[in-house]
């Protein structure tokens, strides 16, 4: 694997959008993704820049977007990791419990999928997550859709358990995202 993981840059807004316009163009992204492809296409650069500027590695410290580079410089997998706190906002219905980290956006492109990257990335993301001190992440979450099973067996197979927590996917159909979680050890 001759791929490069490291944090995105500010100014690589335009690959951030590309990226994520990508991911909901793939086939399992209706169970994979919270918003669709015509929501994020329509969202303006402004929208983009600023993403990519929380997310990049002098951003302010609460996101951090990960990606794999391909040696020719193309983005093959992504994750972003979120830092939650208590005093946060009410995200997925409910403020968070402790401080916590979220990871979300998870995609790595056909072509590149089975080869590691995925777990280079998860690897990547839940060491930052654990290397900050204030404050310090009890743990890492994230949902999976009751109907994305490849998903949930890569989560398990990472060290996520089930927490028992489900919640209503987006759209209405009765269909629920469940929480898995990946407690600190030490």
């Amino acid at each position: 694997m001759d791929y490069v993981m490291r944090v995105v840059r500010a100014d690589e807004w335009p690959q951030v959008r590309q990226f994520r316009l990508d991911a909901l163009r793939d086939p399992a992204a209706p169970v994979a993704f919270l918003e669709s492809y015509e929501d994020a296409a329509a969202k303006p650069d402004v929208f983009w820049q600023q993403r990519a500027a929380d997310a990049a590695e002098d951003g302010p410290g609460r996101v951090r977007q990960f990606v794999a580079e391909s040696p020719d410089g193309e983005w093959v997998g992504s994750v972003t990791v979120l830092v939650e706190s208590p005093d946060d906002e009410v995200r997925f219905g409910e403020a968070s419990p402790v401080d916590q980290a979220h990871l979300v956006g998870v995609f790595v492109r056909p072509e590149a999928r089975g080869t590691g990257v995925a777990e280079v990335l998860f690897r990547e993301a839940v060491v930052w997550a654990w290397s900050l001190s204030a404050p310090r992440m009890e743990r890492v979450r994230l949902y999976v859709h009751e109907k994305n099973p490849r998903a949930a067996a890569f989560y398990r197979k990472f060290g996520f358990v089930p927490s028992g927590r489900r919640i209503p996917a987006p759209g209405d159909r009765g269909e629920q995202e469940l929480e898995y979680v990946l407690g600190r050890e030490g």
